[in-house]
């Protein structure tokens, strides 16, 4: 199957939910990127800095970047410039590093807070008391060159579909809470409008949850080598 049919037929199985589609285009050859491209899609999300930022540089102005993978402080600076969406963020410390090359760079940059629902230990995320922390922190308020718009989680990587819909189930409660209690709203840098969770193996079960960014690489161009 080619690229742009296996994009259609995700696309085509998401349309009941209001979920967009993340292409994951680590690993991924500039030729799949531009196949990826013409078929319409911009979103195209990556783990590595490095890479999204070579990436970037050889791709389509208008391509949003996605920063899916955990992010060291010392490489905000790279993408600072140019992306879109960071989903990992797991700490005060790296927000107000993201704050800091956001305002180097001009610009205001949405952030996801990655939250910790897998049980592998190898996973990042915050637990949902240091997410409370993290929104209550005096000095959140400060951090004008970012915006949280939502939460971000990964499930485990098994086979048991209960385990996952444990998990997704956990993770959709948290923010349905956020939202309705509007926790954070008042320093006008907070505002609960998405949830990403859901991958290749399990991005259906992610958009019966709630989920309205799910990240698929290896649905659409098999497994990497």
């Amino acid at each position: 199957m080619s690229i742009a049919s296996e994009i259609s037929r995700i696309q085509n199985e998401l349309k009941p939910f209001p979920t967009r589609l993340i292409v994951v285009t680590k690993t991924r050859s500039i030729a799949q990127l531009l196949e990826t491209h013409a078929t319409g899609v911009l979103d195209f999300g990556e783990n590595r800095v490095q890479e999204m930022v070579e990436k970037h540089a050889q791709l389509p102005a208008e391509i949003r970047w996605h920063q899916i993978g955990h992010l060291q402080t010392n490489k905000v600076k790279y993408i600072a410039p140019f992306i879109h969406l960071i989903h990992s963020v797991d700490s005060l410390k790296l927000l107000a590093e993201i704050n800091t090359q956001a305002k180097k760079n001009n610009r205001i940059i949405n952030c996801l807070l990655q939250m910790y629902i897998a049980q592998e230990e190898s996973k990042f995320g915050l637990d949902k008391q240091e997410l409370i922390d993290l929104l209550n922190d005096p000095s959140l308020p400060g951090l004008t060159h970012i915006r949280i718009i939502g939460l971000m989680g990964m499930a485990s990587f098994t086979s048991d579909q209960a385990q996952i819909t444990r998990e997704f189930s956990s993770l959709q409660a948290i923010f349905q809470h956020l939202k309705m209690e509007k926790l954070g709203e008042s320093t006008g840098l907070v505002s609960w409008d998405e949830l990403s969770m859901g991958m290749s193996g399990d991005y259906m079960l992610a958009a019966e949850h709630g989920s309205s960014l799910v990240r698929v690489g290896s649905a659409i161009f098999g497994e990497r080598n």
